[in-house]
């Protein structure tokens, strides 16, 4: 099943049970969704890759606006942002620990022969597309440059 449709059946769930957050959550992937689906200009559907990356990206929003919110000290706008980022995320594959993200960047590191910091965009796009989802980019990141340092 699709993540449209999946999105479409918890819509559902969503509406009987009267539970708001849910709902605008689950709206806000339909809408990214149906923009992605209009912007390519195909009938076909988006490719499951492509709908990792919108939902991945709906996170990070969701999760950047969280930090303003709590850093202004305005938790009534931070928690349902925190809410919304819960329901997203069931959209995602398992996300993988720091532990299991060292063990690929070392895999890469060691196949590609990189030696320093000037091979460090060559690591982290292998990285990001073995760990397509599973991982968030700002974790790569971080553990790439502590191992090419």
């Amino acid at each position: 099943m699709g993540l449209q449709q999946q999105v479409m059946e918890q819509m559902k769930t969503a509406m009987k049970a009267k539970d708001k957050v849910a709902l605008e959550s689950l709206r806000a992937i339909k809408s990214a969704l149906l923009l992605t689906q209009t912007e390519s200009a195909s009938t076909d559907e988006i490719s499951e890759e492509q709908e990792i990356q919108l939902v991945q990206k709906l996170v990070k929003q969701r999760k950047d606006s969280a930090a303003i919110f709590i850093e202004q000290g305005r938790n009534d706008l931070a928690e349902p942002e925190l809410a919304q980022i819960a329901v997203i995320e069931q959209f995602l594959p398992e996300q993988l620990g720091e532990d299991e993200i060292e063990k690929v960047v070392l895999e890469v590191i060691e196949t590609t022969g990189a030696a320093g910091m000037k091979d460090m965009g060559k690591v982290m796009g292998m990285v990001s597309k073995k760990l397509a989802g599973q991982a968030d980019g700002k974790t790569i990141s971080t553990i790439v440059k502590n191992k090419l340092a």
